[in-house]
């Protein structure tokens, strides 16, 4: 399985505006602190990447005497992270061996970077370990499976491979947090919709999507050039293009 390397996009990733406006309230945890009063919350963003979920939710909570924590492999990110996050307490290193104590996190969120970790068992065993005994770990993440008409996979084909070997299914993810002593809530979110190619090319261009840096420069510039000569052609160039998104919610019983 290939590996993004984040230090050649960690500049240019706050850049995709998907990125930073999908991020909302996190009504999750705030349902996790009205059902669990207590004087003090330890909150992990897993793979923080440059501080998008701890820079907007430390914000919403700002009220609530909330510990933020950050853990992220790549420094550079961390760095962007660091620039717009004073409150939180960030940490370069691998998901699979934290250095936190046991059962320290009451939250732990992880979005769009289940998919990156080599071994996700040793992973999953890692999050039991620091979650707290009735705490969440909330895993957010698209669902490969249930999208092969996205628009990435419609020009980039070759993307499509390397991201069936790095995704579990929901059945895959389901089984493995049950088998760990976890209540799992798993839903997904689809939609399939017309858009038009000329609003995605950017993101084509900025070559942040993880999966983009993985397929090698022939088939990323084929699909690029395919990209631009369909709008050439019709400036008003549509495809039909499906999004499935996963939300995991569960709680360590």
């Amino acid at each position: 399985m290939k590996k993004t390397n984040y230090s050649k996009i960690a500049g240019k990733y706050d850049n995709n505006q998907f990125r930073v406006d999908e991020i909302r309230f996190d009504h999750d945890l705030k349902s996790y602190i009205e059902n669990n009063i207590k004087s003090e919350y330890n909150v992990l963003d897993l793979s923080c990447g440059t501080g998008l979920y701890l820079e907007k939710q430390s914000n919403y909570f700002e009220g609530v005497n909330i510990n933020w924590h950050g853990l992220d492999l790549s420094e550079q990110m961390l760095k962007k992270a660091k620039q717009k996050v004073s409150n939180s307490k960030f940490t370069t290193a691998n998901v699979e061996a934290m250095p936190y104590p046991s059962e320290q996190f009451d939250f732990i969120s992880n979005n769009y970077a289940f998919h990156h970790y080599i071994n996700k068992e040793q992973a999953l065993n890692e999050i039991y370990r620091v979650l707290q005994e009735g705490g969440i770990y909330k895993l957010h993440n698209i669902s490969i499976q249930d999208m092969p008409k996205w628009w990435v996979y419609h020009y980039f084909p070759a993307a499509y491979y390397e991201d069936i070997k790095r995704f579990w299914s929901k059945e895959i993810i389901f089984h493995e947090l049950t088998t760990r002593d976890l209540k799992v809530n798993l839903k997904i979110e689809y939609r399939m919709e017309s858009i038009k190619v000329i609003d995605y090319l950017d993101y084509a261009k900025n070559r942040d999507i993880s999966v983009l840096t993985l397929i090698n420069d022939k088939d990323y510039e084929e699909g690029l050039g395919k990209m631009i000569d369909d709008i050439k052609t019709n400036p008003d160039k549509t495809i039909v293009n499906d999004f499935a998104e996963m939300f995991c919610i569960t709680k360590k019983l």
